[in-house]
């Protein structure tokens, strides 16, 4: 299984994938703008935006299509949102991570 970190643009994101180190496949994503040779590789995934509606319900596809099993939101936004649906991710056995304060990216 895969973790995903969101706000790839930040340096919050790239502190905590090297802080994590689990030997995990760590999957770095944001809804902004990304390189878009970082995107075809697969070392990074284009998120939805949060202020999409079905936000919670694209990025639990994103995790299901991607094999992911863990997810940190950096922004506050998206952490609110998915906590929101944290009951839904827990059925499909996700589990959403709340990083330290060194790691949020608002």
């Amino acid at each position: 299984m895969s973790i995903l970190i969101t706000a790839a643009t930040s340096a919050q994101a790239y502190k905590l994938k090297a802080a994590l180190n689990t030997g995990e496949t760590i999957l770095l994503g944001d809804y902004l703008e990304l390189p878009q040779l970082m995107v075809q590789n697969g070392t990074m995934v284009k998120t939805p935006g949060p202020e999409n509606p079905s936000f919670a319900h694209l990025m639990l596809t994103l995790a299901l299509d991607n094999g992911i099993s863990r997810i940190y939101a950096l922004r506050h936004t998206e952490r609110a949102l998915l906590q929101e649906a944290e009951t839904l991710f827990a059925e499909f056995d996700i589990e959403l991570c709340t990083p330290g304060k060194e790691f949020i990216a608002d």
